[in-house]
């Protein structure tokens, strides 16, 4: 049964298998030049890095993002929904092979190869980002890169790819057991991994690890502030901690109460010759301040990066082993 499940997997994997190389090859050849770089320039190295490695360093984002959901269609959702579609999985089960064993094979071998597929490729991905990562975090500006914290990057580091492609797999399986027509459950894996990643990262993984939490005040001279929303809405941005990813903000008043930002910080801003100069904007920022608003901001710290990988790595593969659950539930009761 194994070698049987290999033959019918093997040019997937093959294919994917071949492009991880070709991508380690790539990442190879310039990343010991990128290691040295970082040892001469230290944080500075995000303002020296050359354009072919800016290119390098987002392809690989792009790639270890999107191996999970490759995974998901073209491994996880063809894999038994193109046998009930063709009818050949009675042929199996014909031979004395139990339903259960013939879905953890499939099972079994396909959420291996993906997890190494994901895992191979994460690792030489983060290998060659980590003089950047390490720079990002010593202080270097991030105007060009993303922290490993960001909810971007974070998804292309250490082990969490891993889980994000043995779930996708077995989500793939899942539907494809459940549809019983190889396209639609592909497209179907397709849209709810992409949305399933989309819902961690926004409202899920920030509470993954405790996060700390500090005041800042409004001052012109202080930590940098975007202003949005028609001057409704403060941004303060963390730069005397560096690789931090801020999760969530609100203004205080003076009395330490949330509290909307007051009319008469939109009203200094307001001019009719278009943007309001420094000088007005540092005026206004100064008067607000004045008035003793705050900005409290809650953040995950750069050194929660593994706590986090860790907490989420979990998540999603009880998810998968729950999703495996449901297959074995399901071949058994209603596949006929």
């Amino acid at each position: 049964m194994i070698w049987l499940t290999w033959r019918q997997f093997r040019t997937q994997a093959a294919v994917l298998f071949a492009a991880v190389a070709v991508l380690a090859a790539t990442l190879a050849v310039s990343g010991p030049q990128l290691a040295d770089l970082y040892r001469t320039a230290g944080s500075s190295l995000v303002d020296q890095v050359s354009s072919a490695d800016q290119t390098l360093y987002y392809t690989g984002l792009l790639v270890v993002l999107a191996v999970p959901a490759v995974i998901g269609m073209f491994w996880g959702a063809p894999l038994i929904a193109r046998e009930l579609e063709t009818g050949t999985h009675y042929l199996a089960w014909n031979q004395g092979i139990t339903r259960t064993r013939w879905l953890a094979t499939k099972l079994g071998l396909g959420a291996a190869a993906s997890m190494a597929a994901a895992g191979l490729t994460s690792l030489a991905v983060s290998w060659w980002s980590s003089p950047i990562d390490r720079a990002i975090n010593g202080g270097g500006a991030t105007d060009t890169y993303f922290p490993r914290l960001d909810p971007v990057a974070f998804a292309a580091r250490g082990v969490v790819p891993m889980a994000h492609a043995a779930f996708a797999f077995v989500l793939g399986v899942a539907l494809g057991l459940v549809i019983r027509r190889t396209l639609p459950a592909m497209a179907t894996t397709f849209a709810l991994y992409t949305a399933g990643q989309i819902a961690v990262a926004m409202w899920i993984r920030a509470h993954l690890a405790a996060a700390d939490r500090t005041t800042v005040s409004i001052e012109p001279d202080g930590a940098p502030i975007s202003i949005q929303d028609g001057a409704e809405q403060i941004i303060v941005h963390l730069e005397e901690m560096p690789g931090a990813w801020v999760t969530s903000q609100e203004t205080l008043n003076a009395a330490g109460q949330p509290a909307p930002v007051p009319s008469s910080f939109a009203d200094c801003l307001r001019t009719e010759a278009g943007p309001p100069a420094l000088q007005q904007v540092d005026r206004c920022v100064a008067d607000l301040g004045a008035l003793g608003y705050k900005q409290q901001v809650t953040y995950q710290p750069a050194g929660n990066f593994w706590a986090l990988q860790l907490a989420e790595t979990g998540l999603y593969l009880v998810l998968a082993l729950a999703l495996t659950a449901f297959c074995a539930w399901w071949i058994r009761r209603r596949v006929t």
